[in-house]
């Protein structure tokens, strides 16, 4: 059996009804929130791990004098 397109209108309403146009709309704005800071985390994290590894280690005085 699958679920046609009369049958997907009739679960949307239902779920309209029970959730209410409000509550649907801001659960899909936090998602969208959700989503473009993640993709903010994402970008951020490379220009985290360049700025690491840019700088060099620094060497302990007692070793560069056994040099």
């Amino acid at each position: 059996m699958s679920i046609g397109p009369f049958q997907i209108l009739i679960i949307a309403l239902i779920i309209l009804v029970l959730f209410g146009r409000g509550k649907i709309s801001e659960t899909m704005g936090e998602f969208g929130k959700g989503i473009r800071g993640f993709k903010k985390g994402l970008a951020d994290e490379p220009a985290k791990l360049e700025g690491q590894s840019a700088a060099p280690a620094e060497v302990p005085a007692e070793r560069r004098s056994a040099d």
